[in-house]
């Protein structure tokens, strides 16, 4: 074996090739896949890869694994068209990275790849990888008109979709996405209903600190691809928080918010709510590409904002951008965050002047949860398990009844 295109003069038909810069950087590689292939796979420096797919001896390949590390990422656009070259001729591609740039993988990923596994290898890793390009591409159902649509679970339900957006930074956006979740979730087992909390704040997103749950790179993975996305793929993303709520959380690694396009959204939300009753996202601050898809998709908006002057700025910012493109902005549902206690006649009527002001309801008013709050999201416990007298969780908890009912009414309705 050399790093050049020259393979085994074995006879055994050659079935995959590892590319790379240099294959001895990767001896783990090495082993596994003479492990799993024996004689019947060869190596490929990046330089010889495209020759190589002319050549009769590509006929029989079945994939190539191709191993990048730190010091290949300002070659990646040339790596990209050796993927493209492979998938081009029906040649499955597994990407080995090695302290890779999220962006840089993504990139791999987006031109073609059909799998990722980290360098060093974990045990069977690249056996099951191997498995899974293998493995026949599930074939979608096919209505009567052509289109294609996405696999769905038998369970094939149809979720209420209930997006949360802080219009300010710190007003409290993912405290209630995570608590309204998982209140949904305690209204929902008396019939068995399932619940998901989406965390689609990709850069700084805080849902799995506020559950204490671990950022797994199979997020990265189906967020990457997908379009290829299923049914399976789409739950092993997810894990679950006390066997009540599903919960993606973001990525580990910041990654681009354009990582995902308009038509990934939308795929990605309606798998959602093919699986739950209930679909929760904690939004980005910033608005993207995507958020006109969300916002389309939602039954119910909320829009989270405080008694401050940056919130009602804000408000007004998106008020204007929503109505110059025509979207659904009376799906928008305000809600107070810290808003002025009972007593206090002038706060109130400060709520209220500046609800007149910008032309909205403000119809959702969220106490002050104090040090509460703080403690539970650095226990990573939903409000419900470490307060549960607090006068936020009461509210919380009001308004996830009153969503689990209307919900229950209208899938009895449709019945």
């Amino acid at each position: 074996m050399t790093s050049t295109a020259a393979l085994h003069s074995d006879p055994a038909p050659v079935i995959a090739c590892t590319v790379s810069r240099d294959i001895q950087n990767f001896d783990l590689l090495i082993e596994d896949m003479e492990a799993e292939l024996g004689e019947c796979w060869g190596d490929l420096a990046f330089q010889d890869a495209n020759s190589f797919f002319d050549q009769p001896d590509a006929r029989s390949l079945e994939f190539i694994a191709v191993a990048v590390d730190d010091q290949d990422e300002d070659n990646i656009a040339f790596i990209g068209e050796i993927v493209r070259n492979a998938k081009r001729r029906n040649v499955k591609v597994i990407v080995i990275a090695e302290e890779l740039s999220p962006i840089a993988l993504h990139q791999l990923m987006r031109v073609g790849a059909d799998d990722f596994v980290p360098y060093p290898l974990p045990e069977g890793a690249l056996h099951d990888a191997i498995d899974r390009v293998r493995r026949p591409a599930p074939v979608a159902p096919v209505p009567g008109n052509g289109a294609s649509v996405p696999a769905v679970s038998r369970s094939n339900r149809d979720g209420v979709v209930l997006p949360v957006h802080g219009l300010a930074g710190g007003v409290g956006a993912s405290t209630f996405a995570v608590n309204l979740a998982w209140e949904l979730s305690l209204a929902a087992r008396a019939t068995h209903g399932r619940v998901c909390l989406l965390d689609l704040d990709l850069q700084f997103g805080s849902v799995s600190t506020y559950l204490d749950l671990p950022r797994r790179e199979a997020v990265f993975e189906m967020l990457s691809d997908i379009p290829s996305m299923d049914s399976e793929s789409f739950m092993q993303a997810l894990q679950t928080y006390k066997d009540g709520l599903h919960v993606l959380t973001a990525p580990a690694d910041i990654l681009p918010l354009d990582l995902v396009t308009p038509d990934d959204m939308k795929r990605l939300i309606e798998m959602a709510r093919s699986q739950f009753e209930f679909v929760v996202i904690d939004m980005p601050t910033t608005l993207v590409q995507w958020t006109e898809t969300v916002l389309s998709q939602s039954h119910v908006y909320f829009g989270l904002l405080e008694l401050d002057m940056r919130s009602a700025q804000n408000a007004l910012r998106l008020i204007r951008a929503l109505k110059s493109e025509d979207l659904p902005h009376e799906r928008l549902r305000y809600a107070m965050n810290r808003a002025p206690k009972f007593a206090d006649l002038s706060g109130k009527s400060r709520v209220k002047r500046m609800a007149e002001s910008l032309d909205i309801d403000i119809e959702i008013h969220l106490p002050d949860g104090g040090k509460v709050v703080t403690e539970a999201g650095d226990h990573g416990l939903p409000l419900a398990e470490t307060a549960a007298k607090a006068p936020l969780r009461k509210e919380i908890q009001k308004l996830a009844t009153s969503l689990f009912e209307l919900g229950q009414m209208s899938a009895t309705a449709e019945a």
